[in-house]
């Protein structure tokens, strides 16, 4: 199964983006290509990617996790400003407690290695939320000028999040044309909480 860890925005924090963004698609409409628009209910801060991971690892993989998550206290983000990857992908930002957050996402990764999961591409932690993905040619500018002096209302992490994804055409009923990737929390561990001895 194909997991990566991650935390989700709160489903105000969630609404108040996708005004954002309603706004920002109506200013600048596409040229030369188009933008795959990401779901707002698919929307998260990925902390780490793990790949293909059997299913026997989950256990050691769950336990892992969760001591990495009680290492971190909970904390508070908000979504602000945004950018680009090249000319292929369009973020918003985040602020608040990002060294908590990228200390939070280093312990993910370590729970991975610490339970033998075998990841491809441990890139260095960048943390943004992907709002849209290009085809074709899109200039991305003037999406990510727009985001700038965005800056979202307060919300707070408390728990770091398990999630599987379901790629298109993987499984029955999946692979329609334009089908997105689904995502499955698969467990939930609070930020912060001791574990019984």
């Amino acid at each position: 199964m194909r997991l990566f860890a991650a935390v989700i925005p709160p489903q105000a924090a969630v609404d108040e983006l996708a005004a954002e963004v309603a706004q920002l698609r109506a200013a600048l409409p596409e040229r030369h290509g188009r933008l795959r628009w990401t779901h707002p209910a698919t929307w998260h801060f990925t902390l780490a990617f793990f790949g293909e991971v059997d299913e026997a690892r989950l256990p050691e993989l769950g336990e892992c996790l969760a001591h990495a998550a009680h290492r971190h206290p909970a904390h508070e983000l908000r979504f602000a400003g945004g950018g680009r990857f090249g000319g292929r992908i369009l973020w918003v930002g985040a602020t608040g407690s990002l060294e908590t957050l990228a200390g939070l996402a280093r312990s993910t990764v370590d729970a991975a290695r610490q339970a033998d999961v075998h990841m491809d591409d441990a890139r260095p932690f960048r943390p943004h939320l992907t709002l849209a993905r290009v085809t074709g040619r899109v200039n991305l500018r003037p999406y990510a000028e727009e985001l700038a002096e965005f800056r979202g209302r307060r919300w707070r992490v408390e728990r770091l999040e398990l999630m599987r994804s379901h790629l298109p055409g993987t499984e029955p009923r999946m692979g329609a044309a334009g089908e997105r990737p689904r995502y499955e929390t698969m467990a939930a561990y609070p930020l912060g909480t001791r574990r019984a001895p």
